[in-house]
């Protein structure tokens, strides 16, 4: 992380970072009808890109520690932070996760999505609807004076009695002006254990569940993480701010105001 320091953004910012996610958002929604068999990854990459510019941001991933491209586009077995690329064609059974970061205004707008590309199977479907669900969950237990460990208790607790698994090698992650920073938000744990919510504090709650073992293997690129059983994982992503009486979603489309929690 590039600081442990946990800064409480002001309303100014919180507004910066709202504008931010809604773009985000936006660009999901986007690239969503380019999701189907015969399109490459990197084509979705490159449409991002285009986008993004000419809604004047930039893209938070390219050139991010050396990451090469404008989005991260996560296949089937890929955990996270799969490389776009020519010949990574989607097919009719895929999952396919989008992560997407812009940066407007010098905010960053942090949000990604598991697609279906045409009919997935009983599993893919299981999964992916699973780890909506545990976001849902792990957004719901924010407030202000619960603890990081809320969040990834319930998580856990929902996806291992649905019989899948939490990876535990990547978490979320506090994101302002800065892309990672505090706090971490590791999405297993025990309740009542971790920092502290306070009125202020933004950060992404973006679980990974595998169908087989929580455990991963990045390869040689330095960046793909995989499963280390070759499973399928999914992964859904928002950007949240705690507030005074509760929790915003700051990477929901402009006309949403919320997501229901009960």
């Amino acid at each position: 992380m590039a600081t442990e320091t946990i800064v409480l953004l002001s309303s100014r910012e919180i507004e910066k970072m709202r504008q931010a996610g809604r773009l985000a958002s936006a660009l999901l929604k986007h690239l969503e009808p380019m999701v189907k068999p015969g399109v490459s990854t990197l084509e979705l990459n490159d449409e991002a890109e285009l986008w993004t510019k000419a809604h004047g941001a930039t893209s938070g991933p390219l050139n991010y520690h050396g990451f090469p491209k404008s989005i991260c586009t996560s296949v089937n077995e890929v955990v996270c932070h799969g490389i776009p690329n020519a010949k990574q064609i989607l097919k009719d059974g895929d999952i396919i996760n989008i992560d997407v970061t812009p940066i407007l205004d010098g905010y960053y707008g942090d949000t990604s999505k598991t697609f279906f590309v045409g009919t997935p199977s009983p599993i893919a479907k299981k999964l992916v609807e699973v780890t909506e669900e545990c976001l849902r969950r792990g957004i719901a237990e924010v407030k202000p004076d619960a603890r990081i460990g809320d969040i990834g208790a319930v998580i856990q607790e929902y996806a291992e009695a649905q019989g899948f698994s939490v990876v535990r090698d990547f978490v979320g992650h506090g994101v302002s002006n800065i892309f990672h920073t505090a706090p971490q938000v590791p999405h297993y744990g025990t309740r009542g254990k971790g920092k502290k919510l306070r009125p202020g504090m933004v950060f992404t709650i973006e679980p990974m569940i595998n169908e087989g073992t929580w455990e991963v293997k990045v390869l040689a690129d330095k960046w793909t993480a995989i499963t280390k059983d070759r499973k399928l994982s999914a992964q859904f992503e928002h950007t949240i701010a705690v507030t005074e009486d509760g929790v915003e979603i700051l990477t929901l489309p402009q006309e949403e105001t919320g997501i229901k929690l009960a």
